[in-house]
């Protein structure tokens, strides 16, 4: 009887040193690999939601093997200087807009957004099926880091001011804040001036009359930066940004630390995220424009003819770049690839679809400047 109590005793105290030792949560939390996670975005704007919520699923489905933990934009570092710190390792995970490296490779300023260029869904087609996620890691992977597009905006709103934008002319003497190289060579080309000045600063600029226009994001998102209370006038669409796709930046030697099921963990959170983003800037764009009818802000389009002026000036300035650097044609020749590969399914299933089929700048012309 003796032996068997003891016996009993003894099982009872290896269960309780596995459940209680081996696997308490103070030896998981040892095992927890922690990187800090920053944003290129404040809290003042909304695009800060993609990265909140990524953190969110990579939080959860790791299971307490990987820990972001989440640090608003500007806390760590100023926002364009997330690029550098992630890329030395300083920081192991940031989310961007790609558009803002362009200075660093020209080939981002395609792989964030593009005038005329592909819409929210061709994003995600391209990407998870055409070559694009690839291209993606041999643009980032020059400087030392892995991608993850993981959001994506629908087209921005337009052009927002204090004068009614009924043609191109109407461009003529403007000074718009805009974002991306080739939206700048558009301008001018149109006798418009780009003026470039962060999401934050362009309230202030309308109010005070420093610029004449403004453009930021889809409608839910200008909504919340106030642009309402500054300007008069929606002059739309948003031909220089039909989408913006957001990633993530993950440091070369951080990722390759990492077990090849978190890896996975990283990836399947990002593709789902993206259909999140997508889904909830979409959304938000009902009662954002709402918003700007009821607060009395007047709306004009341009002509379809202006537009096929534009798209014109457009490829030109693309050809342009892909003499000057071959990865940037690479990824514009990938691109409007897919755009001419997929125009044929394009045109049998309109008017049910979901994208265009645009003017495509000289395909061949553009091959032989890839290396």
């Amino acid at each position: 009887m003796k032996k068997r109590v003891l016996l009993v005793s003894l099982l009872l105290a290896f269960t309780c040193f596995f459940v209680f030792g081996a696997f308490n949560p103070a030896s998981v939390q040892a095992k927890t690999i922690r990187w800090k996670y920053t944003t290129t975005w404040t809290p003042a704007i909304q695009l800060i939601e993609s990265d909140r919520h990524f953190a969110k699923l990579v939080n959860e489905l790791a299971r307490g093997e990987l820990n972001l933990k989440f640090f608003e934009g500007g806390s760590l570092v100023t926002p364009f200087e997330l690029f550098g710190a992630v890329s030395e390792g300083t920081i192991e995970a940031g989310g961007d807009w790609p558009n803002y490296w362009a200075g660093k490779n020209t080939v981002f300023d395609l792989l964030g957004s593009y005038p005329f260029g592909l819409t929210p869904i061709d994003y995600m087609v391209w990407i998870y099926q055409g070559g694009g996620f690839d291209l993606y890691q041999e643009a980032y992977g020059k400087f030392g880091m892995v991608y993850l597009p993981h959001s994506v905006t629908p087209m921005e709103s337009g052009v927002r001011g204090h004068k009614p934008i009924n043609s191109i002319a109407d461009y003529k003497g403007l000074k718009i804040r805009m974002s991306g190289r080739t939206q700048g060579k558009i301008l001018k080309d149109i006798d418009a001036a780009q003026t470039m000045l962060a999401g934050g600063e362009i309230y202030q600029a309308l109010e005070k009359g420093v610029i004449d226009a403004g453009e930021f994001c889809s409608p839910s998102i200008d909504w919340g930066m106030g642009f309402q209370e500054v300007t008069e006038y929606w002059a739309s669409p948003g031909w220089h940004q039909p989408a913006s796709l957001l990633g993530v930046m993950i440091n070369k030697e951080a990722w390759n630390k990492l077990p090849d099921h978190l890896k996975t963990v990283l990836k399947y959170a990002a593709m789902a995220n993206f259909v999140w983003g997508f889904t909830f800037y979409e959304y938000g764009a009902i009662g954002g424009t709402e918003n700007f009818v009821n607060a009395g802000i007047k709306i004009t389009r341009l002509s379809d003819e202006d537009l096929a002026k534009l798209q014109k000036i457009a490829n030109k300035h693309t050809l342009e770049s892909c003499k000057e650097n071959p990865l940037f044609a690479k990824v514009a020749y990938s691109q409007f690839k897919f755009l001419k590969d997929i125009s044929k399914w394009r045109s049998i299933a309109s008017p049910f679809t979901y994208g265009r089929n645009p003017v495509l700048p000289d395909l061949d012309a553009m091959k032989s400047c890839i290396k």
